[in-house]
C-alpha cells in the first residue's frame, strides 16, 4: 500500500512541476507570479559572472593542455550539429572537438540563436586549440572554450549573442572583441561543475534548546529555527540532508546585512529577499544567492521563535570554503547564521520545490526515514533534477545547480 501511494505522489509532483505557480511563503504577497524576464545584452568588454574566468565561481582552474596523443584526449567529443557552422580554418576538425559540457551548452545556444534570429545560425571561429595559438593556460587547450559569432557576422547582434550564451548555461561569457564572443565551461569532472545548493560546514543554526550548532555537526531529528508563513520563526525538525559533502571546496556567496548577520550559501541556493521595500509588510520572494543584490532586504532572527525582522543587504562578497551541507526541514526553511533561507536550490521558485518534496516528507512521516543515504546528493534530489530537466524550461533551472553526472 505504501509504494503505490508514494508512486502516485511522485506522479503528482511531476504534474505540479509543469503547472504550479508560486504559493505562500514567509511574508505577505509571496504568491505573486513572476513576469517574464527581459534579456539584457552584455556591454562591450563585460563578462558574466563578474569574476575571473579561471576561478571557482566561473569556469574553474586550468587543468593542463590536451593533445591528440594524450590520455585526456578521450575527454573530448566531436560536435557535428548541422545548426552550427565551424570555421575550421586549420581544416583538421579541431574546432569541433570539445568537452561534453561545452557541447551541451553550445547546442543549447544554437537553438536560442535560431529562435531569436530566424535564418541565422551559430558560428564557431575558435574551439579546441592544438597548435598553441592562444595565451598560456587558455581553456581552448582543454576543449572548454569557444569563440563565437552569428553566421551573418552582424556585429550588432553580438551583445545579445553574449546574453544568449549566458542563458544557455556557459560558465563564463566575455564580450571580448568586436569580432567575437568568448565562452567557456567548467571541466566535466570538476566538482565545481557539480555544485548544487548548500551552506558551508561552519555555518550555525539555532536548536530548540537555544544552543548554536554548526551545520556540519547537525543530525536528522534535531529541531532548528526555521520560518513559517507570515515571517513567523518556529522550530522545525531536520528530516534529511539533501546534500552532504564535508571535504570538497566550494564557492560561497556571502550576504552582509545592516543587522550584522552574514549568510553564506552557494550560487544556486534560494534565499528570501524583499521584492519591493524593507517595510515590515513588504512582500518576500526567493532569488538565487548569485542574484541577490545590495539594497534588497532579508529576514533575520533575534535568535528565538517569534517574528523575524527585515534587514538590508549592504554588500555581497564571495569566498571559498571546505564542506557543503543542505539540510531539509519539515518547513522547507531554516535560519542560518541569523538569516532565513530556503532549504532548496536549483529551481527558481521555493514553493515549487517545496511541493516537489512533498512525497519525501510524506515518506518520512510514514516510516521515520527517507531511505538509506550517506554523503553526496540525496537520491530524491537527483530524481527531481531529472524530472525538472524533462519538464521545465532550462531558464527555470540555475546553470550551476544541476549535477553533471545526472545529465
Amino acid at each position: 500500500m505504501l509504494l503505490p501511494t508514494l508512486v502516485t505522489c511522485l506522479a503528482g509532483c511531476a504534474f505540479l512541476l509543469s503547472t504550479v505557480s508560486e504559493g505562500c511563503g514567509p511574508g505577505r504577497g509571496y504568491g505573486k507570479r513572476r513576469s517574464p524576464r527581459k534579456l539584457a545584452p552584455l556591454a562591450y568588454k563585460q563578462f558574466s559572472p563578474n569574476v575571473a574566468e579561471k576561478t571557482l565561481g566561473a569556469s574553474g582552474r586550468y587543468e593542463g593542455k590536451i593533445t591528440r596523443n594524450s590520455e585526456r584526449f578521450k575527454e573530448l567529443t566531436p560536435n557535428y550539429n548541422p545548426d552550427i557552422i565551424f570555421k575550421d580554418e586549420e581544416n583538421t576538425g579541431a574546432d569541433r572537438m570539445m568537452t561534453q559540457r561545452c557541447k551541451d551548452k553550445l547546442n543549447s545556444l544554437a537553438i536560442s540563436v535560431m529562435n531569436l534570429w530566424p535564418g541565422v545560425r551559430l558560428r564557431v571561429t575558435e574551439g579546441w586549440d592544438e597548435d598553441g595559438h592562444h595565451s598560456e593556460e587558455s581553456l581552448h587547450y582543454e576543449g572548454r572554450a569557444v569563440d563565437i559569432t552569428t553566421s551573418d557576422r552582424d556585429r550588432n547582434k553580438y551583445a545579445m549573442l553574449a546574453r544568449l550564451a549566458v542563458e544557455a548555461g556557459f560558465d563564463w561569457v566575455y564580450y571580448e572583441s568586436k569580432a567575437h564572443i568568448h565562452c567557456s565551461v567548467k571541466s566535466d569532472h570538476s566538482m565545481a561543475a557539480k555544485s548544487g545548493g548548500c551552506f558551508p560546514g561552519e555555518a550555525s543554526v539555532t536548536l530548540a534548546s537555544g544552543a548554536q550548532k554548526s551545520i556540519g555537526d547537525l543530525r536528522p531529528g534535531e529541531r532548528v529555527l526555521a520560518a513559517a508563513g507570515g515571517g513567523e520563526l518556529v522550530y522545525s525538525e531536520v528530516l534529511v540532508f539533501l546534500d552532504r559533502d564535508p571535504v570538497t571546496w566550494k564557492l560561497f556567496y556571502t550576504l552582509h546585512t545592516e543587522a550584522g548577520a552574514r549568510l553564506s550559501l552557494t550560487a544556486a541556493h534560494l534565499v528570501f529577499v524583499s521584492r519591493e521595500n524593507c517595510s515590515d509588510g513588504g512582500a518576500l520572494g526567493t532569488v538565487y544567492a548569485s542574484d541577490a543584490q545590495p539594497g534588497q532586504c532579508v529576514l533575520v532572527s533575534r535568535g528565538e521563535a517569534g517574528r523575524g525582522q527585515l534587514s538590508r543587504i549592504t554588500r555581497v562578497s564571495m569566498r571559498e570554503s571546505r564542506g557543503a551541507f543542505a539540510p531539509l526541514t519539515r518547513q522547507g526553511t531554516l535560519v542560518v547564521d541569523g538569516v532565513v533561507a530556503s532549504c532548496y536550490a536549483v529551481v527558481d521558485q521555493h514553493s515549487l520545490a517545496h511541493w516537489a518534496f512533498s512525497p519525501l516528507r510524506l515518506l518520512h512521516s510514514w516510516t521515520g526515514s527517507t531511505g538509506r543515504h550517506r554523503d553526496g546528493v540525496h537520491w530524491y534530489s537527483r530524481l527531481l533534477h531529472w524530472l525538472g530537466r524533462m519538464l521545465l524550461d532550462s531558464g527555470r533551472l540555475h546553470p550551476l545547480g544541476v549535477a553533471q553526472g545526472d545529465r
